[in-house]
């Protein structure tokens, strides 16, 4: 079984994308709904995905307040990726958001390969 690891990059006091977090919002998560928070969005997608693909998905969050680890270093360097980043085994998917629908089908793609 194939387990894909799902990273959201960010501070603990981002937010958890540029747009309103509303009724209107189109980021598919309601759990969250409305902080506008990266650490309660994730929690969110945490679930949605368990929820989804059960054990082959991990999901992890990398607080840069802490201090940058060295492969995070490196893609920001090279791509200059917005923040939140989203990481799918260790690989940048160029959302700058957390979006249920995008990291959903990022994770499925990488599950049929």
């Amino acid at each position: 079984m194939n387990t894909v690891t799902v990273e959201v990059v960010g501070y603990q006091d981002s937010e958890c994308s540029p747009f309103p977090c509303d009724e209107d919002r189109s980021c598919g998560l309601s759990a969250c709904l409305p902080t506008g928070r990266l650490v309660p969005a994730t929690e969110a997608l945490r679930a949605k995905l368990k929820e989804e693909f059960s054990d082959q998905i991990i999901v992890e969050i990398t607080l840069l307040d802490k201090g940058v680890p060295e492969y995070i270093r490196e893609i920001y360097e090279s791509e200059h990726p917005a923040i939140p980043m989203i990481l799918i085994n260790k690989k940048l998917i160029p959302l700058g958001r957390i979006s249920w629908q995008q990291i959903r089908d990022a994770v499925k793609t990488v599950l049929d390969q």
